[in-house]
């Protein structure tokens, strides 16, 4: 076995939703070692320039790089909507979206071909999402729609309540309306909302968890690569952040589904 095969996956978000991602990672990929970042002191992209986007993403990767990672996931929809081109085609490692395999899996499974996808203002702004559906089917309709409040809701732990069900009645019931058989939750922070989501959309709408689709694509390379890594090990997740954050361990773990350890404070350029 090659020795690239130990080696970490590397994965960075501007915050701690990226964790969402590294979730379904140490479900699907449980033997793989997980490294990863998540910059803390500059969050959130999505307000943020392209340019910035772009320079903040660049030294994650950098940054990730140096601690000798075998594939890189970006888990942020708005690194991934502006940095992912650029990053895929400077670095030495596969790199992953978390855009592009959601829009796959939706375009895969929708009957109708109305798919909703439901993100912040900056990715949908982005114009990543419908310019990728576009590219691969287009026939196919979609209605995009920002639901700024779902993040601030997911981080305080109301997920399912009469607020959280307000909320998504309100952002969702217009793209109900759109009949679409397929809902892409283009944030890391929704799939906690998946409860009241789902039962705003009601139970002919797949939602589509770009978390999933991205852990088998990336298992997907890695085994076509030879690149999986050693079997028989529960292997470890180290977290490093850019800066402690109120209620930090609360969140993280509300989005990893596990306790955190191993958590370090870095900083990076």
């Amino acid at each position: 076995m090659s020795s690239l095969c130990a080696r970490p996956i590397g994965v960075f978000d501007s915050g701690l939703g990226g964790l969402t991602v590294v979730r379904q990672l140490r479900r699907l990929l449980p033997t793989e070692e997980i490294l990863y970042l998540g910059d803390l002191a500059h969050l959130p992209y999505g307000t943020k320039s392209t340019d910035e986007i772009r320079r903040r993403s660049g030294e994650c990767a950098d940054f990730l790089l140096k601690q000798g990672i075998k594939a890189l996931v970006i888990a942020c929809n708005s690194a991934s909507s502006v940095a992912y081109k650029l990053l895929s085609e400077k670095l030495p490692v596969p790199v992953l979206d978390v855009i592009t395999p959601a829009v796959e899996e939706a375009l895969a499974s929708s009957k109708n071909f109305r798919i909703g996808v439901i993100a912040t203002y900056a990715t949908i702004e982005s114009g990543s999402y419908a310019q990728s559906l576009e590219a691969r089917s287009p026939d196919a309709e979609y209605f995009l729609k920002p639901c700024p409040l779902f993040v601030p809701l997911a981080e305080e732990g109301w997920l399912d309540d009469a607020i959280a069900l307000g909320t998504a009645r309100r952002y969702l019931e217009p793209i109900k309306k759109k009949k679409v058989d397929t809902l892409i939750l283009g944030c890391t922070h929704y799939p906690l909302l998946g409860k009241v989501i789902a039962r705003v959309m009601g139970p002919r709408v797949r939602l589509i968890d770009s978390a999933i689709p991205t852990a088998l694509k990336l298992k997907e390379l890695l085994r076509r690569r030879k690149l999986l890594g050693p079997a028989g090990r529960r292997a470890p997740l180290k977290i490093c952040i850019t800066d402690y954050v109120r209620n930090f361990a609360r969140i993280g773990e509300a989005f990893l589904g596990e306790e955190l350890h191993s958590v370090k404070l870095v900083k990076i350029p």
